[in-house]
Formats: C-alpha cells, structure tokens, sequence
C-alpha cells in the first residue's frame, strides 16, 4: 500500500473491509422520531437504487447478487440472516454501489443493535458521501450516515471514533445554511478530547486539503506529541511539509512512513 492510500484511508477514518471481515442529550423516542422523519425525506430510496443498478450490472455480478437475495429470503434466524446480508452489503460494495451496501449495512444494525453495526454502517454510507455523483444518492448516503453515525455515539458517547466520523460527514456533505458545521464540530472534539492524536490529524487533514499547511503541521506535531508513533500522523505530515516546501522534512517523514508501513 503507498502513502498516499494509506492517507486516502485515513480520510474515512474506519475501512468498510476491516470493520467487516458527548452525553445523549435528547430521550431515545425523540431521537427515533426526528430520524423516522430524516428517511422520510430521503431524495431517493434504496428500492430505485436497486433497479437502476440491476440494470446497470453483469451478468455474473448480477447472478450473484439475486442468488444471495434468494437466500435471503428463505433464511430463518438472526443469525442467518445477518451472515447473508454482510455477503450482501460486500457484493454490492465490491460492485461499486456503497449505498446499496450501506442499506444492506444498517439492516444488520438494526438487527444487532450494537455500536459497532451502527459504526459500520455509517462508514459505508460516508464512503458513498465521498464518491457519490448523483447529487440525489449524495444526499440519500448523508441523511442516513447521520443516522447511523448518531446511534453509534449514542451508545458509547465517549468513543471519539464515532464523533470524528460524523463530523467528517458533514465536512464532505455539509447543510447548505451551516457550511462548517462539520469543522466546528472538529475543533469542538479537540476542547473535549485533548488527549485524542484522532481529532488532531482529522484537522490537519483537512487543513492540508484547503492548502493551510503550517497549520496542519501543528495540529500533526501535536498529534505526534501524544503518541509518537502514530503512523497518520507520520505519513501526513510528509505531505504537509511537501505542501509547506520542506523538501528535507517531507522526504525524512515520507521514508519513515514507509518503514513503519513495511513493519506493518
């Protein structure tokens, strides 16, 4: 893997393939109710995603896929249920549809209940977020990314991987009347986890994607301060001082982060 995937992997923060294979502040029937009406307003829906992409597959990927939905059909427990929709959810990811995926994802969420699902739910949606064309599928993945990202957070609200996911979210599709919602979000999480290296190359991720590179090399020293291995840290801040004109430094951290990748 190069550097650059590696940063690029980064961006999403939890890999759909890994995960794979702040308090609650509102009553949970609130909650639930202001989500129902989120999906309500959905711009498309899971059923049209589907036919258009049947439409659109092979032959062999398509045969897979209505094979496993069959299955589907005739499974009988949660269990067997939830081991036919993961190959599912992975098909159509693997077919270049992580909506669809996403779907198939928060499914089994609903099922398990658990921070995890609802994690991996949401990441395949943000994966959608980041790739979507379609302004309408753009903001179908959104809508429910949020979703999925918030039951996460509200289940274990001091597990900062989540939060930084859902502000990541609103960075890559952020509300038209509130267009750093996500960055004030982020700089939010670093008054609340000071101690997290996650918050700080979050930030200078996204400070080197505007260009702000002398501030993304302080948020990363400050990353590298809390944990000096930290191996995005190492790798963007080759990047960062590329940005900034630090051929020396760039060329130091951009073999170091090779190392460690190769250690890995």
């Amino acid at each position: 893997m190069t550097r650059q995937q590696y940063i690029l992997i980064g961006s999403v923060t939890l890999l759909f393939f890994i995960l794979y294979f702040a308090c609650e502040t509102k009553p949970p029937g609130q909650q639930q109710v202001e989500q129902s009406r989120m999906l309500q307003a959905e711009a498309t829906n899971v059923n049209l995603l589907m036919r258009e992409a049947h439409d659109e597959l092979p032959a062999s990927q398509l045969s897979t896929i209505q094979a496993l939905q069959q299955e589907l059909s005739q499974a009988s427990g949660d269990s067997a249920r939830t081991a036919v929709l993961q190959q599912l959810s992975g098909r159509w990811y693997e077919s270049g549809y992580p909506a669809i995926a996403g779907h198939y994802a928060q499914e089994i969420a609903e099922t398990d209940g658990g921070e995890r699902a609802w994690s991996i739910a949401g990441t395949t949606y943000a994966i959608c977020v980041q790739r979507a064309v379609d302004a309408k599928v753009r903001e179908f993945c959104t809508q429910r990314a949020i979703v999925a990202f918030e039951n996460a957070i509200s289940l274990n609200p001091d597990e900062v991987q989540h939060q930084v996911n859902l502000a990541l979210t609103y960075t890559d599709s952020p509300p038209p009347n509130e267009p750093m919602k996500g960055v004030l979000m982020l700089r939010e999480l670093e008054q609340t986890f000071p101690e997290s290296p996650l918050v700080y190359t979050t930030l200078a991720q996204l400070a080197i994607r505007t260009g702000q590179f002398e501030r993304s090399l302080q948020r990363l020293n400050q990353a590298l301060e809390i944990d000096p291995s930290n191996l995005n840290a190492i790798c963007l801040l080759a990047q960062a001082h590329a940005g900034a004109g630090n051929a020396t430094e760039a060329q130091r951290f951009d073999q170091q982060c090779r190392n460690m990748q190769n250690e890995n």
